[in-house]
């Protein structure tokens, strides 16, 4: 929102300050048109956000029986501008079991459990003057094991080293950076160096493959066969969701 208002205010400035009148009219009506035009933008995005979420809550009910009380909160939902939102991206959630405990005066407390991050891997095309099309979305729920597996798998094809254990335990006390794993700012497994057009494949299973490419992971989508390229900051926002408190 921040640059949007600046972006208003740099088109304020532009406007001559002794200009004829109607030359002020014009201007200021192109001053509106524009404020218009990034709200519609703005709430046009919120409206498709909230209504992911709804989304990905129905899936959870419907594919999770067992979560019988959770909460579901969006992570990040992909950033870019609308016309380049039909691009293949990820959509991140947190989700959090929790339970609730009451005492003799009626005060409630929330006590929070088990942590998971839900991934909506979209296909091209995933948005339309319609909004969301989500048969091209692909929902995954990664638990902290099943996460770190993956994310071991990762860093071994992407650093060369085939030390699982090591790798684990190291995930597990830092963090993926782009040079590789840190432990509170030291670089402990570095990752080798690409060139642009160089990919390094694991076949992590019977639904994805794994892509080390520029330091940055891949996860390809044998079903749609789609090539999904996760943020540097989503995968370092989901490890700290799983395994750091918060």
């Amino acid at each position: 929102m921040k640059k949007h208002i600046y972006v208003l205010l740099i088109i304020a400035l532009l406007i001559p300050k002794q200009s004829k009148a109607q030359d002020g009219a014009a201007a200021a009506g192109a001053l509106i048109g524009a404020a218009v035009a990034i709200g519609v933008g703005v709430a046009a995005v919120k409206q498709m956000e909230e209504q992911a979420e709804l989304k990905a809550t129905e899936w959870l009910l419907s594919n999770y029986p067992d979560l019988t009380s959770f909460y579901v909160k969006t992570m990040d939902f992909d950033g870019k501008k609308l016309k380049d939102m039909s691009s293949v991206s990820v959509i991140t959630y947190k989700v959090r079991e929790f339970t609730i405990d009451e005492d003799a005066k009626g005060d409630k407390k929330y006590i929070y459990g088990d942590k998971y991050v839900l991934f909506g891997y979209t296909s091209r095309g995933w948005i339309n003057g319609n909004g969301i099309n989500f048969q091209k979305v692909r929902w995954h729920l990664y638990d902290p094991l099943e996460w770190l597996n993956m994310m071991t798998e990762y860093v071994k094809v992407a650093s060369g080293n085939k030390d699982k254990v090591f790798v684990e335990q190291t995930l597990k006390k830092g963090v993926v950076v782009n040079k590789g794993v840190k432990v509170k700012g030291r670089l402990e497994i570095p990752f080798r160096k690409l060139k642009g057009d160089m990919y390094l494949v694991s076949d992590y299973s019977d639904k994805i493959k794994l892509i080390f490419n520029e330091r940055s992971l891949g996860i390809f989508l044998k079903e749609t066969r789609d090539l999904v390229q996760i943020r540097r900051g989503t995968l370092i926002s989901t490890h700290n969701f799983l395994f750091y408190k918060n």
